[in-house]
């Protein structure tokens, strides 16, 4: 059985960027984590109304609970930093958060944002920083074949949908998970963030009406470090291969 680590800032990051991998890992018979960074308390909450952040916090919370339900998360670990202040922290202190949990989990993958965030937003952009830093932090404990295979996760659908949030450094894909059984899947923990039926409307139109055609075969990613090394992304000849993480 493998383990496998999802770290996110956001409620809903999980379910835009991988929620068909995580429910087909689910039944692969895998243990999967997730970890999100915040609560969200920022965020939009669509027809929802709160009196303050607080409330909003607590909701996004249980929204990605139902997500994770849906998808067979084995386990959610909020870290509940303050929703648009990752870039005001220590970053150590992140790096050291993320560590502990690494330690803790000893996933065989890690998954989290590439540099740019996807949509370019700080709490994406430092996340990734603090995870790749984390990573490397970890592999000085461990022996090469006890290292994390450490992935990011790409949305081409994003750029296609949100032309405004275009990448800024993107990093090639080179890898494909074919969640065709579990668009539906998808679909439905994206519809659990109904606090977020604004951003869920505008990347993915229908869904949250239960129209789910919009939702790819795929979902993407990129092998950055592998056994405790670098892996050079590079897509083959033959385009994206299909992978399983």
């Amino acid at each position: 059985m493998k383990r496998l680590l999802f770290i996110f800032p956001h409620p809903d990051d999980e379910s835009f960027a991988c929620a068909g991998t995580l429910a087909k890992c689910r039944d692969a018979g895998h243990y999967t984590c997730l970890v999100c960074a915040t609560s969200g308390c920022k965020g939009k909450s669509g027809a929802f109304s709160f009196s303050c952040r607080e409330e909003l916090a607590s909701h996004r919370e249980q929204e990605l609970l139902k997500a994770a339900g849906i998808l067979g998360i084995g386990r959610t670990i909020f870290y509940r930093y303050p929703d648009g202040g990752l870039q005001s922290l220590d970053f150590q202190e992140i790096v050291d958060r993320v560590s502990e949990t690494i330690a803790e989990i000893r996933p065989h993958v890690i998954v989290t944002f590439p540099p740019d965030g996807v949509t370019g937003h700080p709490d994406h952009i430092v996340l990734s920083q603090a995870t790749q830093q984390a990573v490397l932090q970890s592999e000085k404990t461990l022996a090469p074949e006890e290292c994390a295979d450490f992935y990011y996760v790409s949305i081409p659908h994003y750029y296609n949908y949100c032309k405004d949030k275009g990448p800024t450094a993107a990093v090639p894909i080179t890898g494909k998970v074919d969640i065709s059984q579990y668009r539906e899947k998808k679909g439905e923990a994206l519809r659990a963030h109904q606090s977020q039926v604004y951003s869920v409307n505008r990347a993915y139109p229908g869904v949250m009406e239960g129209d789910f055609g919009v939702i790819g075969n795929y979902e993407y990613y990129t092998l950055i470090r592998s056994k405790g090394r670098a892996v050079e992304p590079v897509v083959m000849g033959g385009g994206i291969q299909v992978i399983d993480l």
